[in-house]
């Protein structure tokens, strides 16, 4: 039996280039070989907390060579246990012979793949001189998603939103260091219509991001909100935006940004531009002007779990 490999999460945060793992899962939406069935979603009651948690099992396949399946769960009340709502870990498998090759800490997996993907997206998607980023939520994936996202613009200016300050001036003594400046802010509403990008990563059932404060040229990027009943932007963001979802496999059904537009009528499938796989193949196109706004939806995909634990398993075999 061959040796599995453990990778921790602190190998995982020491061994990320974003700039890498961008193009990495560029490469895996360019390509039609990868097999990602529809995950499973299974919301099971948490009497303790008084709120529901969820198990989130997303399995993929690319044949001859590998194959993962993820296992997570996403507890929103882990606040109150000094813990991050997701946990879980990701078994890497050799596709040909179906034995282990490696179990990943699946939280810093997700958090690096999601930042990459919502990156990535926003390579097609934000104008290029783009260079100010408002960050909406202090959880384990904004500082994730700040870096990735000045990997791929020449962000300058970062503002920090949270439910709690303390938490937004912690984000940003962490980023002092970086090549952009970086502040807490109290209020959404002064910031909003005064940056390029906007990057929301919560787990708000009631919208953040209103499109009566935006603005021309701007991108907003939908990272949480992974149930149908949450939200982080209103009706009159959609109505505004071009809106664009990483895949029309989960972005059509798991996220209230979009299933709640659908159901009201104020959305349609062929309204939604396109998913990351007809961005990287180049079979349509982002951004079209500079004024156009953009809307990008993340609801994760297994893909992404795919093309990073195989960037993290040859990262580790080659240190």
């Amino acid at each position: 039996m061959e040796h599995i490999i453990q990778i921790d999460a602190d190998f995982i945060e020491k061994n990320t280039l974003f700039s890498e793992l961008i193009e990495t899962l560029k490469h895996h939406f360019s390509d039609d070989k990868v097999i990602v069935p529809m995950r499973h979603h299974h919301d099971f009651p948490n009497p303790e907390v008084k709120a529901d948690s969820t198990l989130l099992l997303m399995p993929a396949w690319n044949p001859g060579k590998n194959a993962g399946v993820k296992i997570v769960t996403v507890s929103p009340e882990n606040g109150q246990f000094n813990l991050p709502s997701i946990q879980g870990t990701y078994i890497y498998f050799d596709a040909v012979k179906g034995t282990i090759r490696a179990l990943l800490e699946a939280k810093s997996l997700t958090a690096k793949r999601t930042a990459a993907a919502s990156a990535l997206a926003s390579s097609f998607l934000s104008r290029e001189d783009s260079s100010t980023l408002l960050m909406i939520g202090t959880g384990a994936l904004s500082v994730n998603l700040i870096k990735a996202h000045a990997t791929v613009r020449p962000i300058k200016s970062v503002f920090v939103w949270g439910r709690h300050f303390e938490k937004a001036q912690a984000i940003c003594k962490q980023l002092k260091d970086e090549s952009f400046e970086i502040q807490p802010i109290r209020t959404i509403e002064d910031y909003i219509n005064n940056v390029d990008i906007i990057s929301c990563a919560t787990l708000s059932k009631t919208p953040l991001v209103f499109g009566k404060y935006l603005k021309a040229g701007q991108h907003i990027d939908l990272v949480g909100a992974y149930k149908k009943d949450m939200r982080e932007a209103d009706d009159a963001t959609i109505l505004k935006a071009s809106v664009f979802i990483d895949t029309f496999q989960g972005g059509l059904k798991e996220s209230g940004d979009i299933v709640i537009p659908l159901q009201k009528g104020l959305l349609k499938k062929e309204d939604i531009k396109a998913d990351l796989f007809q961005l990287c193949s180049k079979r349509k196109r982002g951004r079209l002007s500079s004024e156009d706004i953009t809307v990008f939806k993340s609801v994760g995909h297994a893909l992404e779990d795919l093309a990073a634990a195989t960037y993290y398993f040859n990262q580790f075999k080659n240190a």
